[in-house]
């Protein structure tokens, strides 16, 4: 995407609502509030006036109108916003009349946010923040946007920075002073309980997974044998009809998901087929996905059939490296269903009839304390996107690297060492080196955003 000049203008407010918000961002943005509405309002005050189409006087609507000069505004520029009556006709209307002004066209996707980056009113974890406020769907997605939204994300990453900026300059001091006898040495005995430090900070960061979790949901994955109920159960717990039930052997060969909300979390429940020796290669591929999906979970439910006898007393063969394994005992309506005692290799057990929703809120309950406990704390800054994943983990390495040298290195490698680390760490926030990834951030906002 490449952003042009000159002022643009969008609807920033959805559709179909009673209000619509148009907003003006450039330097013609006060020429083109006069020209529609006469005069300009006194800055950051909102005041009533009367639209009209510049080029034959008619009278376009009548709404309020709000005047933020630059730089003290949203996008670092002049801008101003109308509010006007949110009918089709209406929006259309002022838009052509704003359009038909010299030096505004439409804003092009993600522009607003765009040009408040470029103008330092935000980083790029902030834009990105903002995207996920807009796309939030539960309150955890809400709390953890607005955490990244406000800066808190970028403040973290630019106080590592700022403390990387003074390990480097004391290593440099060495370099300056090469000549002294001390200097170096204790230049390197200062900084490195500082770059010690730094590195532990990011290597906790880039464990802490809670704030992957809330942005892109929990993944619980229901896994069991065939015919014991697990198409039934993603059923019943997502109150809908999402897969095919039949009492054949098999018949789930593909992996289906629901999204969840569960207690302000989001929660993907995944159906998978039933794992057992495949009887044909359509099967055997939908078995392959099931182990693959399984071994991506936070949580695997394994469903037995209680009708037919007590569960395995070993852990079912399944590759799920962290994920809790609970017990979910299903057709307990089975005139022959025995409730299970629990087994070894279970975390919890649950006793439920998916044909009739016995013990189903006990289970959903248990599900969204899980969650709610493995997404505790994750409010505060998280590294919960690849990008910033990616630039943690260079500037981990490049820390990594200087501590297991930190007697051999020059001061000079040493020194370059700290400095790629700073710039990966720059790139996270958009400080240093952003131009590619502009088009990739931006790519997320809807126009007028």
């Amino acid at each position: 995407m490449t952003s042009g000049g000159g002022t643009i203008a969008a609807v920033s407010s959805g559709s179909g609502g009673a209000v619509a918000v148009i907003r003006i961002s450039g330097p013609a943005a006060g020429p083109a509030v006069r020209a529609l509405a006469g005069r300009l309002p006194e800055p950051r005050r909102a005041a009533l006036a009367r639209l009209r189409n510049p080029g034959d006087g008619e009278l376009l609507d009548e709404g309020l109108v709000l005047w933020f000069p630059g730089p003290r505004s949203a996008t670092g520029e002049d801008m101003a916003e109308l509010q006007i009556h949110g009918g089709r006709a209406v929006v259309t209307a002022v838009l052509a009349a704003l359009f038909a002004l010299p030096g505004l066209r439409p804003a092009e996707p993600g522009e607003f946010t765009r040009r408040a980056f470029l103008n330092g009113r935000m980083d790029l974890t902030q834009a990105e923040g903002l995207a996920d406020l807009i796309a939030a769907e539960t309150e955890g997605q809400r709390r953890l946007a607005f955490a990244h939204a406000f800066g808190h994300l970028g403040q973290r990453v630019e106080e590592w920075r700022r403390r990387l900026i003074r390990a480097m300059a004391l290593i440099e001091a060495g370099i300056d002073f090469a000549e002294e006898d001390d200097v170096p040495a204790e230049a390197r005995a200062l900084a490195r309980p500082e770059v010690t430090a730094l590195l532990a900070e990011l290597q906790a960061a880039l464990a802490d997974r809670r704030g992957a979790m809330v942005r892109e949901g929990a993944l619980v994955a229901i896994a069991g044998v065939p015919n014991a109920g697990k198409s039934s159960l993603l059923n019943a717990l997502a109150a809908r009809d999402v897969a095919i039930v039949s009492d054949e052997p098999g018949t789930t060969r593909d992996v289906l998901e629901v999204a969840l909300d569960l207690g302000g979390h989001k929660v993907t429940l995944v159906d998978t087929a039933g794992l057992r020796m495949a009887e044909g290669k359509v099967e055997a591929e939908g078995i392959r996905r099931a182990r693959a999906r399984i071994a991506e979970a936070d949580l695997v439910l394994w469903v037995h059939d209680a009708a037919g006898g007590p569960p395995p007393v070993e852990r079912p063969e399944i590759e799920a490296e962290g994920a809790e394994l609970w017990l979910v005992a299903n057709k307990l309506d089975a005139p022959s269903a025995a409730a299970p005692m629990g087994s070894g290799w279970a975390g919890q057990s649950f006793s439920v009839s998916a044909k009739f929703g016995t013990g189903l809120d006990a289970l959903t309950e248990a599900v969204g304390a899980f969650v709610a406990e493995r997404a505790r704390g994750s409010e505060h800054p998280a590294l919960i996107r690849e990008r910033h994943r990616a630039s943690a983990a260079e500037a981990a390495g490049r820390l990594g690297f200087a501590l297991d040298r930190w007697d051999h290195l020059d001061d000079e490698l040493m020194a370059e060492e700290l400095r790629l680390a700073g710039r990966a760490l720059g790139r996270m926030t958009g400080a240093i080196g952003v131009e590619d990834l502009l088009d990739v951030v931006f790519r997320e906002f809807c126009i007028g955003k």
